[in-house]
């Protein structure tokens, strides 16, 4: 008997006989990046659009851009795209929410982002402040939904005195949501300025369930190039605030750790300038010292602290001070308890231990603002 082939997962953008309806007549913005393609032909959203005769009046793009080769927290400037002359409007840099003026000539946003599932990675505070400005100036935002890579529920949940453009919703470090539910939480639990509701279409994922695996077509930035660095960069992410390099500056960032030490391990690499990833990346020109995780275990759908743990205890051994940014390491830890266990000398399991309570009462809470089949496990 043939196996019977899987259904091929149809993205929110792919579905054009429900997106196009909502756009005839209408004055079109469009956040979008180098993530937002549509079918096996890789075409640009954008490109779509305008064969389809939608006005697009602008784009607004989030961190790295809109071909998505702006490094990690560099400003993104104002533009033309080359290929169609529309308007790019930068949301990252000193104007990070649309404001009353850039609205003023649009009907309708379009979201299509490719989010990986973690509290601190910048899409989501975009979509956040885009759905703040549109219910302020009354505009209609349609979310075009993508699965979620890293669809699972772990970590700590953020508190209030950690908020920032890095974190700015009360949920765990990994949410467990695609960007479309994410949204209908935000609109659900008031989370915008002044307790407004966005008026919000979402155009969700046809043949996807939690818990199915999704590799994504395209990297959703410059330093997340394949499903490997997609998965550990959760649980590597932590590394950013520390004197340790994160694989910056190479071509297996998110995948390798190291320091200019020959104590930090037995793996070497150096960092180089990399046009489009990282113009000064750490420890730049520096024979590092390290570990490749490219084929260690990791845990399945959890967040790891093994490394985080192990080596805040090596810098100890060797006099250094792992964490070098403090406020940093709070805002993405979205706690300012993580650094206190680790120097207490805390295991994983009792830190995860801390996290148990709020994870179960934000799994009942999510419940509420799901579109799609949960999790096996977590359907009772």
């Amino acid at each position: 008997m043939t196996k019977k082939a899987a259904p091929r997962i149809r993205v929110g953008a792919e579905r054009m006989e429900l997106l196009l309806p909502k756009l005839k007549g209408k004055r079109v913005a469009l956040m979008a990046n180098q993530s937002s393609i549509v079918g096996a032909g890789r075409t640009h959203l954008l490109d779509t659009l305008i064969a389809s005769k939608v006005r697009v009046k602008k784009i607004f793009v989030p961190e790295h851009g809109f071909r998505g080769t702006v490094d990690a927290g560099k400003y993104v400037r104002n533009g033309r795209d080359v290929k169609t002359g529309v308007p790019i409007v930068s949301l990252y840099g000193r104007q990070k929410r649309p404001t009353p003026k850039m609205l003023q000539d649009v009907d309708v946003i379009v979201f299509d982002l490719q989010d990986v599932g973690a509290r601190f990675y910048t899409y989501i505070s975009s979509m956040h402040y885009l759905m703040e400005a549109a219910a302020e100036e009354q505009k209609h935002l349609i979310i075009c939904d993508r699965p979620n890579p890293n669809d699972y529920i772990d970590g700590p949940i953020l508190e209030a005195d950690c908020k920032s453009f890095i974190g700015m919703h009360s949920i765990p470090t990994m949410h467990g949501m695609t960007v479309g539910e994410l949204a209908q939480m935000i609109n659900g639990e008031r989370w915008l300025r002044g307790g407004n509701i966005c008026s919000l279409d979402i155009i969700s994922i046809d043949g996807w369930q939690h818990g199915e695996p999704y590799t994504l077509p395209v990297r959703p930035s410059p330093n997340l190039p394949d499903a490997r660095s997609i998965e550990l960069y959760p649980s590597l992410c932590f590394f950013e605030a520390t004197i340790l390099s994160v694989g910056r500056g190479t071509e297996h960032p998110f995948r390798i750790l190291g320091y200019p030490h020959k104590g930090y391990g037995a793996f070497t690499f150096t960092p180089r300038v990399t046009h489009g990833a990282d113009s000064n990346p750490k420890h730049k020109d520096q024979v590092c010292y390290g570990i490749d995780l490219t084929d260690e275990d990791h845990p399945k759908r959890q967040l790891s602290l093994k490394w985080l743990i192990h080596y805040y205890n090596l810098a100890k051994q060797h006099g250094h001070k792992l964490i070098d940014r403090p406020r940093t390491f709070e805002l993405i830890a979205g706690n300012k308890q993580l650094a206190q266990q680790l120097e207490s000398g805390l295991s994983e399991a009792e830190i995860r231990e801390s996290w148990r309570q709020g994870l179960e009462l934000f799994k009942r809470k999510r419940k509420q603002y799901l579109l799609y089949p949960d999790y096996p496990s977590e359907s009772h």
